[in-house]
């Protein structure tokens, strides 16, 4: 089990260890780097950025998908559902649209400032 602690890490960094993983789990399957550049439409500089901890998620999505590691998502980041209660407790005050924002110079103010 790994204990580091992210935490301490700056983003960079937490970024540099996923795209490790993933080039690991590249070399592992002996897949060569420009057949997943070429099944993702991007250039082999733009994979070995992803791997650098540089990349747009949707390429990073694109190399778990090629690797087969969608599954690795739940780990990644798990779905917390809502439990039942906490369900019933929020049924009545679901947004059903995003509100108006009011005009902080209505016709009222205007009136005022005529005076």
């Amino acid at each position: 089990m790994n204990s580091r602690n992210y935490y301490a890490m700056t983003d960079m960094a937490i970024a540099r260890e996923l795209g490790q993983r993933l080039e690991q789990i590249r070399l592992e399957a002996n897949i060569p780097q420009k057949q997943i550049a070429d099944e993702l439409g991007i250039s082999e500089g733009t994979y070995r950025s992803a791997i650098k901890g540089k990349a747009r998620l949707e390429v990073v999505i694109g190399i778990m998908r090629i690797l087969g590691r969608l599954d690795n998502l739940d780990g990644f980041l798990p779905p917390e559902p809502f439990s039942p209660l906490e369900l019933l407790k929020l049924e009545g005050k679901k947004r059903r649209r995003a509100g108006t924002r009011r005009d902080s110079t209505s016709s009222d103010n205007d009136a005022d400032e005529d005076w």
